[in-house]
């Protein structure tokens, strides 16, 4: 830091309050300090900066290993936010996210004195393992289960559900047919739930629920009977890989889409828009829901753990091609 100092021709407390981003320190010199780090290839030391402040610079994130796209964006939205904010993140992957698996990594970064710890959590063996944990940690669970004390930040599923049944309706469909994810996935409950009641409240036929996973190869089995009965004019699914699997089934089985059957997905996957046809889906805003648990985190942090925290966040409905009205 001195060197740093030395060559921005500043004390070495003006780089600290430029490092730390404190807001009275004028542009120019916080620009001449900047360059300084820049060419000197300096890294604050984070250990001594905790010595210094008391205050870890280390997140810990517990996380499924996994490549689905909604929990990757989370975890990816999640290190950019805590990153621009000063933080690393340190993740501890699991393969399953039951109360063994769950323990072992909070306690791991316990022991590394990480800040706060984020759990992404969306499934239920996720949250009976919460309740083992102490109760005087900054803690946030993202897509955990609302009905546990403990605090949250979530996508509105059910809104996502809404949104994709009522469009569908409202482009004619007298009912909707649903593909859903696992049934211990609070998000697949949530999108059943939002599909649910809009047929209800449409006075609409509600279809049986056609579970699957959430691979594109479980909505290719699903499509393949969905497409052989022809009363299926229009189909809502949990993800839009199942989406994919889907209209391939249709496409096999000669059911063109949106002509004579509508789809729509879920989680808008960056491939969605070169689907054949460009596929209507429901946004989820990760950006937004990992800010919103950097926020809630930072605030147990310097205030205290409060287990009533609870930000909820809503999706987008993206049209595209997959949705017409029925013949």
């Amino acid at each position: 830091m001195r060197d740093v100092a030395r060559l921005a021709g500043v004390s070495h407390q003006t780089v600290s309050r430029v490092l730390n981003g404190h807001p009275h320190v004028r542009e120019q010199t916080r620009l001449r300090v900047q360059a300084a780090i820049t060419e000197l290839g300096y890294r604050p030391n984070r250990a001594a900066r905790t010595l210094v402040t008391g205050r870890s610079q280390v997140l810990g994130v517990v996380a499924l290993n996994t490549t689905l796209y909604g929990p990757a964006s989370l975890l990816s939205a999640f290190e950019l936010a805590a990153a621009e904010a000063g933080f690393a993140v340190s993740v501890g992957s699991v393969r399953n996210l039951d109360r063994t698996s769950i323990t072992a990594v909070v306690e791991r970064h316990l022991a590394h004195r990480v800040a706060g710890i984020v759990v992404i959590a969306p499934v239920e063996s996720a949250g009976e393992a919460l309740e083992c944990l102490p109760t005087d940690i900054p803690l946030v669970t993202v897509d955990g289960d609302p009905r546990r004390p403990v605090p949250l930040v979530t996508i509105d599923q059910v809104e996502g559900g809404r949104l994709a049944t009522r469009h569908l309706l409202d482009a004619g469909h007298r009912t909707v047919w649903h593909v859903s994810g696992p049934a211990d996935w609070f998000d697949s409950a949530g999108r059943i739930a939002g599909w649910r009641e809009t047929l209800q409240a449409a006075g609409a036929e509600i279809p049986p629920v056609l579970q699957a996973d959430w691979s594109a190869a479980s909505g290719y089995r699903c499509g393949q009977m969905l497409a052989r009965t022809p009363e299926v004019t229009a189909i809502f699914t949990a993800n839009d890989d199942l989406a994919l699997g889907v209209l391939h089934a249709l496409h096999e089985h000669g059911r063109r889409v949106p002509e004579e059957v509508s789809v729509v997905g879920f989680d808008d996957v960056p491939d969605a828009a070169y689907f054949i046809p460009p596929l209507t889906t429901v946004r989820p805003d990760f950006d937004t829901v990992a800010e919103a648990s950097l926020d809630l985190l930072l605030a147990q942090i310097d205030a205290g753990v409060d287990h009533t925290l609870r930000r909820t966040v809503s999706p987008t409905l993206i049209t595209r091609d997959s949705v017409a009205p029925p013949r």
